[in-house]
């Protein structure tokens, strides 16, 4: 069984926004929706304009981090997570998928970013002048990210925005120099966040190598054993560390209800958790909830309360 006290799930006091994500070593993000919700999943107190404050103060920074998909990291952590997550090979292939090429896509996309605060995908597409549209915008501000040069800046009107790092962060993203530093860091922050796992949830998870993650399983030391885990129930949101966090989703999933939580088409629905497992999914309009149970579940109410006054703004 996975740990809900290693996730944080089971709230302890105190934590704020920042320290949550150092806990967990780094936070999926790739929609900040649900992102937000993950943080109500580990706090009883934190509200989402307090994840606003940490990551408009700089302390958290959303970019591309493992597996090369949208996550929160803290500041402090980003030297060491770029180093191993650094290559761009991938965002070129993906740059040429959407027409975008040429020799200069670098400073092409550092052009545009460079002292202009953070813009729009919009934004970027007039200041690029039909060199890149849609996703090929994203993916030349990716290609930035990759050297240390871009990172997204907080939403604006719900849609992402994208700023130079020295700009929003003082400085360039310079990576760790010591990768064999790196990879104990990587290793030692997932054990602490993942337990059980194994280097093969490692790699699963970072999107490095086996060979890379067996490296960094070495180097790294077996965390003392969380507490024991006591009864919980929590509404987890799509995409939580929880249930991306390892190689596979069966300990935790049984078979038969896979598909109701994964139906395909990249979707992934929030997941009802009763004492560490998945026993249902659920889903919100607005701040109501409804929910889809695969078993008998015990009382929600409390949980569902909690998400919706998270989700409601104070008066």
């Amino acid at each position: 069984m996975r740990s809900v006290t290693a996730q944080l799930l089971h709230r302890p006091p105190g934590l704020t926004a920042g320290e949550i994500v150092r806990r967990l070593a780094a936070m999926q993000a790739q929609d900040v929706p649900s992102a937000l919700l993950a943080f109500r999943a580990r706090s009883a107190t934190l509200t989402p304009a307090d994840v606003e404050a940490a990551w408009q103060s700089r302390e958290l920074v959303r970019t591309w981090g493992p597996r090369g998909t949208l996550h929160f990291t803290h500041t402090d952590d980003l030297p060491w997570i770029h180093a191993l997550t650094g290559n761009a090979t991938g965002t070129l292939r993906r740059l040429t998928e959407e027409g975008v090429t040429g020799d200069d896509l670098l400073p092409l996309i550092t052009r545009a970013l460079e002292g202009q605060g953070p813009l729009t995908k919009a934004d970027l597409e007039e200041r690029l002048q039909g060199r890149a549209r849609g996703q090929g915008v994203v993916h030349l501000v990716a290609l930035a990210a990759r050297h240390g040069l871009a990172v997204l800046g907080p939403q604006r009107g719900g849609k992402p925005t994208y700023v130079h790092a020295a700009d929003w962060l003082g400085a360039p993203v310079v990576p760790e120099p010591d990768r064999e530093r790196a990879l104990k860091e990587l290793a030692t922050r997932y054990r602490r966040a993942h337990h059980p796992a194994t280097p093969e949830d490692l790699a699963a998870w970072s999107g490095l190598p086996i060979g890379q993650a067996r490296t960094a399983w070495s180097l790294s030391a077996a965390p003392a054993p969380p507490p024991g885990d006591a009864p919980l129930v929590r509404l987890v949101p799509a995409f939580d560390e929880y249930v991306l966090g390892w190689r596979s989703r069966a300990p935790v999933l049984a078979p038969e209800h896979a598909r109701k939580v994964f139906p395909g088409g990249g979707i992934l629905r929030p997941a009802v958790l009763v004492n560490g497992l998945i026993k249902g999914v659920w889903g919100r309009k607005g701040a109501e909830v409804s929910v889809q149970a695969f078993d008998e579940l015990p009382a929600l109410d409390g949980e569902i309360a909690d998400v919706r006054r998270f989700l409601s703004p104070p008066p």
